[in-house]
């Protein structure tokens, strides 16, 4: 049976203090006002929230948890725009910055940030997030739990009726990160397409969010899950014993949360020093130490880093690259292209 990563779970004790902490500590009236439009779950990234808060009374940070595609839609047309967009949809917020949305941050945190974790000091990846599959713990009753992709395929073939629309994974057309780790999956496995033929004819089910793939294996529809946010599905199954988090042992993608100050930010010097306290030691800290976020940086030490993941899974991880190569993915030909062989493989349109 796969090895269950308790270790995750042990250091989140505190997280829902935490959470009620950065809910209720209240700016003073003079403070300045700081938005930020976010794709990332309130209820992991509270921890963080509330050491800024605290670190900066003087700012009253007000942070909205979207969809992706909402902040996406939100850095062309809200008004006044965010001063902060925080995304896991990479090629969508590469290609926003690539527009010209992005304001340059030129700080001693941003000079030294890993150049393979930021584009022109302009967008920066501040989090190492692995993608995961989860499944019942009772599902070992019926069948051996997948370790890998290989695995997965195996059980899509041979336990097709017992899995008939008990697994689920992300729509790549309703969600942005879905898109791109499908992308990214097709890049680093010959046998992808055979995968994602097998979800169909066991009729998965597509979801927009990691959250809703949680919700359904915990409340028994679903038995298994593919390509969910690792950060997401720590936290729950820290408060969902019947869930368990596997990261495949042949590769594990790993995505980053990008985030960039808006060109028009209304409060820029607030968001600078917003930017500037993701990127630092104090930010990376708490990530590290008090959400399954990840740190990047390589001189923090903690239960969440990069370094500690790698100790875990070994050096089968592929972060998603930040850079320009981001761009081919959200270009029109290119999705249609991919979706379209979605259709064909998956057979959605005669499932749906």
């Amino acid at each position: 049976m796969p090895v269950q990563y308790v270790w995750y779970g042990r250091h989140l004790a505190g997280w829902g203090v935490a959470l009620i902490l950065a809910l209720g500590v209240s700016a003073p009236a003079s403070a300045t006002p700081l938005v930020v439009e976010a794709a990332l779950n309130r209820e992991v990234v509270a921890p963080l929230l509330d050491a800024f808060r605290a670190a900066h009374p003087d700012i009253d940070l007000r942070y909205h948890d979207r969809s992706t595609l909402e902040v996406d839609v939100s850095v062309a047309e809200a008004s006044p725009a965010p001063d902060v967009v925080i995304s896991s949809a990479m090629p969508w917020q590469m290609a926003r910055v690539n527009e010209g949305y992005a304001r340059p941050l030129n700080s001693v945190q941003a000079r030294r940030w890993p150049a393979w974790a930021k584009w022109r000091n302009e967008v920066f990846g501040f989090t190492f997030e692995p993608i995961v599959m989860a499944y019942r713990l009772d599902l070992a009753k019926h069948m051996m739990p997948p370790q890998t992709h290989a695995d997965l395929h195996s059980l899509l073939t041979t336990q097709r009726e017992r899995l008939e629309g008990r697994v689920t994974t992300y729509s790549p057309l309703t969600s942005g990160v879905g898109y791109t780790l499908f992308q990214q999956d097709a890049r680093y496995t010959p046998r992808f397409w055979d995968l994602v033929a097998g979800m169909g004819q066991a009729d998965a089910k597509l979801e927009s969010n990691t959250r809703s793939m949680l919700e359904g294996i915990s409340d028994g529809r679903y038995w298994l899950g593919y390509n969910l946010l690792g950060s997401y599905a720590m936290v729950w199954a820290q408060r969902h014993p019947e869930v368990i988090v596997q990261i495949p042992q042949d590769y594990a993608l790993v995505m980053m949360r990008m985030a960039f100050i808006h060109r028009d930010a209304p409060h820029p010097d607030a968001a600078e020093t917003f930017v500037n306290f993701l990127l630092g030691r104090e930010g990376q800290r708490v990530l590290a130490g008090q959400t399954p976020l990840f740190s990047i940086r390589s001189d923090i030490v903690g239960p969440y880093t990069a370094a500690r993941l790698r100790d875990q899974v070994g050096e089968q991880l592929y972060p998603i690259p930040l850079n320009a190569s981001l761009l081919a993915f959200v270009d029109p030909q290119r999705r249609a292209a991919f979706l379209a062989r979605w259709h064909r493989e998956f057979a959605q349109d005669d499932r749906q």
